[in-house]
């Protein structure tokens, strides 16, 4: 198989039908060995008995079902696991990317480019509550990983299986798979292509999916810097508090000592009002305390994600596809 195409669904029931026809009419004339892996992501719309149907005229599906909403990571993630193909491209079902770029990706892929990334160049979106906040998460995304795209966002990208293969997925973690990929080795590029205006149905992404991302940010920033010496970061952060706080310990024994023996006014400060001092070092300890147990548990979990190869999902049915296109 040389080609999967991967596409995550949920309650898409208006725009599958000529998805499935845009996804064919793009991808059957390259004279490659192809299938279109359609996965619902427990949909509770018709979109699924929509799929099943749309299997009997395109024989290239292969459909999978989830027995519930697991999010768009776990749907990439059982496409990646379930699909075929030597070359992976992925793209929305809502139609705002178009298919007919899927080409321009391959061509790419072609060079030796490992991951090809979708830039939505001219994007038809809302600017304050959509492309705005597009344009400062990619900044900042790109300035902590790294690797420089102009649109993490963008779900149409064409990765090569080998290199996929090393990237574990979870979280929110699909946006910055190019950053994953280029850190086990892989050649990541990005093209303009093409953004559509929503023609059917609602967005399904909101405010609250930000905060998801940035703290997969800073999960991502850890995993690709200090997975493999922890003591890197929690010794920094050590030291910068542990010297001052040494110091401040310091400079208080001497205080209390100056008003013991000469009644000095600094001295008397400290002792009158403790509380300042042990305040002070309470609230830095504590927000000490939750960073590490948040980075640790992150790392705890993606160990028992990666060892036990276990899912992030659950499948609930699997429509093979009757040939091979």
């Amino acid at each position: 198989m040389d080609l999967s195409v991967v596409v995550p669904v949920y309650n898409e029931e208006e725009s599958v039908a000529l998805l499935c026809e845009k996804l064919h009419a793009a991808v059957s004339g390259l004279g490659i060995a192809y299938e279109i892996v359609l996965v619902d992501d427990g949909s509770d719309d018709r979109t699924w008995e929509l799929l099943k149907e749309l299997s009997h005229k395109y024989p290239c599906l292969r459909l999978i079902q989830f027995r519930r909403n697991f999010g768009q990571t776990a749907a990439m993630s059982a496409g990646f696991r379930e699909s075929k193909g030597e070359v992976v491209v992925t793209l929305d079902a809502d139609l705002q990317n178009d298919p007919a770029d899927i080409p321009k990706l391959l061509e790419l892929m072609k060079q030796g480019n490992d991951v090809v990334s979708g830039w939505r160049k001219d994007r038809k979106d809302p600017f304050i509550n959509r492309r705005l906040p597009s344009i400062l998460a990619n900044a900042l995304i790109s300035k902590i990983t790294g690797v420089y795209l102009h649109d993490y966002g963008c779900t149409l990208k064409a990765y090569r299986r080998a290199v996929m293969q090393n990237v574990h997925l979870y979280g929110e973690m699909h946006r910055f798979i190019p950053a994953l990929a280029n850190w086990v080795g892989g050649k990541v590029t990005e093209v303009p292509v093409n953004h559509q205006a929503r023609q059917f149905g609602t967005s399904k992404y909101g405010i609250a999916r930000t905060f998801k991302v940035v703290l997969d940010l800073f999960t991502v920033k850890f995993l690709l810097q200090y997975s493999k010496g922890p003591m890197q970061i929690f010794g920094k952060i050590g030291m910068w508090f542990g010297v001052p706080g040494i110091l401040a310990v310091g400079w208080m024994v001497v205080a209390h000592l100056s008003y013991l023996l000469f009644g000095t006014e600094v001295g008397s400060m400290l002792v009158k009002r403790p509380f300042w001092v042990i305040g002070s070092f309470m609230l830095i300890f504590c927000g000490i305390q939750f960073v590490c147990i948040g980075l640790l548990a992150e790392l705890q979990i993606r160990t028992w994600h990666e060892s036990q190869d276990k899912p992030i999902y659950v499948i609930k049915e699997i429509v093979e596809p009757t040939s091979e296109a």
